[in-house]
């Protein structure tokens, strides 16, 4: 797999940088979104709590998939920022019950 930034903007107001992004997954279904945030991290040389994928489209057909991310300059400005369910889309899925 292969990720290119196609593009990348700076948003001052909400401490953050906009990345558009593609990844090539040759003979390989969708990555999942954990790998993808782990691969946008790592192309982008940040931590990666601080990184959080909201979009990801895989066109039929083609091996490419296209996405979106935010990069915050801080894990507080990106819980004051983004959506609970991105939040918890990013997150791992935790293992056991949930019951108490």
């Amino acid at each position: 797999m292969r990720i290119e930034i196609t593009s990348q903007k700076r948003n001052d107001l909400l401490n953050r940088e906009e990345v558009v992004f593609e990844i090539l997954h040759e003979k390989a279904g969708t990555p999942p979104r954990l790998k993808v945030r782990e691969m946008v991290a790592g192309a982008l040389k940040v931590d990666l709590e601080r990184v959080y994928i909201k979009r990801l489209e895989t066109k039929t057909g083609s091996m490419v998939t296209v996405g979106e991310a935010n990069i915050y300059d801080s894990v507080e400005d990106a819980m004051r920022v983004e959506p609970k369910h991105i939040i918890l889309r990013n997150k791992p899925k935790e293992k056991g019950g949930e019951g108490e």
